[in-house]
């Protein structure tokens, strides 16, 4: 198994774009998307196109889902970003083909995929959409990761956090060194679950774009700089998203 893992691109051409070549460059040929395609960012049609066209598994996030129901949850940033990506995306009776075809596509994401010892979703194994496995879970709310941890076998695989590493057995949180590839074992025995951050909004400190590499005993994840100041004079442009969501792209958080 060797599967470059991307998620939380959150409508960001240019990250998107960035992360696809170092994949190229890698000579990775599977890509999976672990959800959130959409949200808070200007591009949401380009992002849907390209993991349409490029990813062999694609998953449903909070933020693809929050298009078709209540996203009253929501913090007051992203609740207008759903808004304005669904005024962007939803199909009237008088749309072309293609715009229905990617509405559908994001209506029909499952929520979970499984190959081998590895279970992918966009948030936790015990809810696959809207949990959060946050690195602080494992001295802040033992509880709840110990319950997660019942939920699975092998290695779980997600994002929602966007803060990228992994948890194993004793709930300890193993994250990034900084550098630009971060290489991590992963033992045939126990538990881990990986967190494989975020493309399109990082928010850990580091304002690259983060993807990772997952093969059958290891997890690389790739940071990867891009024009992060082109996403934000775009969502500044529209008019409609929070000038937050461009100030955050520059220091990652």
């Amino acid at each position: 198994m060797k599967v470059a893992v991307i998620s939380d691109l959150h409508s960001n051409r240019e990250a998107l774009e960035a992360v696809f070549e170092r994949i190229a460059d890698l000579g990775v040929t599977r890509v999976f998307c672990l959800g959130d395609v959409v949200g808070y960012g200007p591009d949401p049609e380009f992002c849907v196109d390209l993991v349409r066209e490029q990813t062999e598994v694609a998953l449903m996030g909070n933020h693809d889902e929050a298009l078709f129901r209540d996203a009253s949850d929501f913090n007051t940033h992203a609740r207008g970003a759903i808004d304005y990506t669904r005024k962007r995306m939803r199909p009237n009776w008088f749309s072309g083909s293609e715009k229905k075809a990617r509405w559908k596509w994001l209506q029909n994401l499952v929520i979970s995929h499984d190959e081998g010892r590895f279970h992918f979703v966009h948030g936790s194994p015990r809810d696959p959409i809207r949990e959060y496995v946050l690195s602080t879970d494992g001295f802040l709310n033992p509880d709840k990761l110990t319950a997660i941890f019942d939920c699975f076998d092998g290695v779980a695989v997600g994002g929602h956090t966007h803060h990228p590493g992994m948890h194993d057995e004793s709930l300890s949180f193993h994250g990034l060194d900084g550098s630009e590839s971060c290489r991590m074992e992963i033992p045939q025995v126990g538990k881990f679950f990986i967190n494989v951050g975020s493309v399109g909004q990082p928010r850990d400190g580091d304002n690259r774009a983060c993807f990772a590499v997952i093969e059958n005993d290891a997890v690389t994840w790739h940071r990867v700089r891009y024009d992060f100041t082109a996403t934000q004079r775009k969502i500044r442009e529209t008019g409609e998203l929070s000038e937050i969501l461009a100030k955050r792209l520059t220091i990652g958080k």
